[in-house]
């Protein structure tokens, strides 16, 4: 089912989510939308805030796959990478973004199984995105260049 994603002004946007603590059929109906969601919205990742549900889960589908985080943490981060980004939970808008170039985090999958992965480029900037999401971070709060995306 495609869900309406929130836009900037709702406070679900702005909590720090809680931790998903059951890995039952909610959670995979859950993740389950917000791929269909992002597919249909045509972005390269979603936070479960930005589908109105204050849980650490975000979903992120770039050139290296399709990838489901549940509980993620940052292991480390490194380098640095400056690029324009955009949010569809920030329509019509886009702006300039410094992030680590390559990262690692852990996770867990919709089981409940812990895993740990490295991303670079673009894959480690989507990850730093959708998990800012998790603690209330929307990228225009990093940003520099602000614009309508016409300009």
């Amino acid at each position: 089912m495609i869900r309406k994603i929130v836009q900037i002004g709702d406070e679900v946007l702005r909590q720090k989510c809680e931790p998903v603590t059951r890995f039952d059929g909610e959670l995979c109906t859950l993740l389950d939308d917000m791929k269909e969601t992002l597919r249909d919205a045509r972005g390269a990742g979603l936070a479960a805030p930005q589908v109105g549900v204050p849980l650490r889960a975000v979903i992120v589908d770039v050139d290296e796959g399709y990838f489901e985080f549940i509980n993620p943490a940052f292991v480390w981060q490194k380098g640095e990478q400056t690029g324009p980004e955009g949010c569809l939970s920030v329509v019509g808008k886009s702006g300039i973004v410094t992030r680590p170039n390559k990262v690692k985090i852990v996770y867990s999958d919709r089981k409940g199984d812990r895993y740990s992965l490295v991303a670079r480029g673009f894959f480690a900037r989507a990850i730093c995105h959708e998990l800012d999401h998790l603690d209330g971070v929307i990228y225009t709060d990093k940003a520099v260049d602000i614009r309508d995306e016409e300009d």
